[in-house]
């Protein structure tokens, strides 16, 4: 394992020699303006403390701040620690942390804040039980001095820190309560840019300058607006008409970029989107009475085309996945095609064989088909699902909720039979991929875990061994392996990797530096005058 100072010296250069996660401009010296970032939907809590769904990922870092930060490449940089180091064998990562830092109440912040954050996360967030699985302690010698010991080697870990994953939040606020119910996670306090200031429901978030920030003089506006835009036209109206400053992960139906790429005002971005690799996927209940049976998860599969659902459904923003992890994790990313094809011929015989055949009207039975609500291109895929069964028989309904109900429908109730959703794959498969096929992560009431009670203890070693193993070619050979039986198996379908736009009125700079973007805390964020 290489010295920490050859990590930091290796990404700084590389940032100097490519300019990555450097400012393009010179911020102003004094701070000023009123930042309004719009989200198509509106978040449930606002720190990813047992939550990781978009919108809350979109704002917990503006608040709650993590270890490190990470340039284009997911190469450590320092924020609430300054410098780090791994022992050789893997086993012992060792975090000086920043001095003079103070939580948004005046309390000082300290190593017994990492230490109980970690603790935290390992046992009620959605990926923290597989990010810190192996973690057997944290000793923290001195107030300034955090030291994870691991009981097997992590060798993702390194890049598990940033703040919308790994947030720090204030032990004295969270310890001997409920953590999922406690009221810091609707009014956060953190050591961030930027203090919470109000949530008036239904229509925004406002945070306000921290004055006292420990990277003064940032950050340089003085408000930050979060205003939720749920209608789709609503929110590229907003753009149009400069209502609102800033928007990622394609805030509009993709049926107006190409028109919102003709206004001189908007600049449109692809950077900051390296921290996390998405695959939209369809996820079957494998407790539904017809999903259980694998020949009719194999029909479905045979009655999609992902080339039209790319190229028609989601107007070639993205590329094509057969696999569950997602292209952009080339390490990993098995492109080897689905064992089944699109064909219609096969699909329609597989349900004779599974004893499902046509009945009057050629329905062989009827589901309901549920959908993510985030995504700003609502029922597009789920419409294009519902016209392709409906060719094999299946009478497909497309059922719409608001995400605290949809959560609760797929997580909680579990009462549904397939559900179309998408998959933060983050940086490395056993952080983000891990959680949705391990059968010790399917449990009931944790969001975006393994919602579909897939249990293979092929597939559970197969994970569980890449999750300690060093040699980056056995590692590979694991997820190959995996990519393969999750294949055969059909649990899910995954379907596409979205390409991501941010989108951002002219006047505003600097609001994707870092691999996380805008899920970043939008310290070095600056704004010209309006005109």
């Amino acid at each position: 394992m290489k010295h920490p100072f050859t990590f930091r010296t290796r990404s700084l250069l590389a940032a100097a020699l490519l300019g990555i996660g450097l400012a393009s401009h010179a911020a102003p010296p004094d701070h000023s303006g009123t930042l309004t970032l719009l989200l198509p939907t509106e978040p449930t809590a606002l720190v990813t403390v047992s939550n990781v769904a978009t919108p809350i990922l979109s704002v917990s870092a503006k608040v709650t701040e993590g270890l490190l930060k990470y340039d284009y490449g997911v190469n450590p940089q320092p924020q609430l620690a300054t410098k780090w180091s791994i022992s050789p064998d893997g086993l012992t990562y060792t975090f000086h942390l920043r001095q003079g830092v103070k939580w948004h109440d005046g309390r000082e912040f300290t190593s017994a804040d990492v230490a109980f954050s970690i603790d935290l996360l390992k046992k009620i967030h959605p990926r923290g039980r597989n990010t810190f699985a192996n973690v057997s302690g944290i000793d923290t010698p001195d107030k300034h001095t955090a030291i994870i010991r691991l009981s097997k080697p992590a060798p993702y870990l390194i890049r598990a820190l940033v703040a919308s994953e790994t947030p720090i939040v204030p032990k004295h606020r969270y310890e001997g309560t409920p953590a999922q119910s406690n009221p810091n996670n609707n009014a956060p306090v953190g050591t961030g840019p930027f203090r919470f200031k109000e949530w008036v429901r239904g229509s925004h978030i406002g945070y306000e300058r921290n004055a006292d920030y420990w990277d003064k003089p940032k950050p340089y506006v003085d408000q930050l607006i979060v205003r939720f835009v749920g209608a789709p036209a609503a929110a590229a109206v907003a753009f149009e008409t400069g209502t609102v400053d800033l928007g990622y992960r394609t805030p509009v139906p993709l049926a107006d970029l190409e028109r919102l790429k003709k206004i001189p005002t908007l600049r449109f971005e692809t950077k900051g989107n390296s921290y996390s690799h998405n695959v939209t996927r369809l996820e079957f209940n494998l407790d539904n009475e017809y999903f259980k049976n694998d020949k009719v998860r194999q029909a479905v599969a045979h009655a999609l085309d992902r080339n039209v659902i790319v190229k028609v459904v989601n107007y070639g923003y993205g590329k094509v996945s057969y696999s569950p992890i997602a292209p952009g994790l080339a390490a990993y990313h098995d492109p080897a095609p689905s064992p089944y094809a699109y064909d219609l011929k096969k699909a329609n015989a597989l349900l004779d064989e599974a004893g499902y055949p046509r009945k009057a009207g050629g329905v062989r039975f009827a589901l309901p088909l549920d959908f993510n609500p985030i995504s700003a291109e609502g029922t597009r895929l789920p419409d294009y699902i519902r016209t392709a069964l409906a060719r094999i028989g299946i009478a497909v309904t497309v059922r719409a909720q608001d995400p605290s109900a949809f959560i609760k429908r797929i997580y909680t109730d579990r009462d549904f039979a397939f559900t179309t959703n998408g998959a933060s794959n983050l940086f490395d498969p056993t952080v983000g991929v891990q959680r949705l096929y391990w059968s010790k992560n399917f449990i009931k009431g944790v969001p975006f875990s393994n919602g579909t009670h897939y249990n293979s203890p092929v597939v559970d070693k197969l994970l569980e061994d890449a999750a300690v193993e060093n040699d980056p070619v056995k590692r590979k050979k694991l997820f190959k392996d995996f990519q393969d039986q999750v294949a055969r198996d059909v649990p899910d379908l995954n379907l596409y990797q979205p390409e991501f736009i941010t989108i951002a009125n002219q006047r505003v700079h600097d609001h994707s530096l870092t691999a996380d973007g805008v899920e970043s805390n939008l310290a070095d964020v600056w704004l010209e005058p309006k005109k």
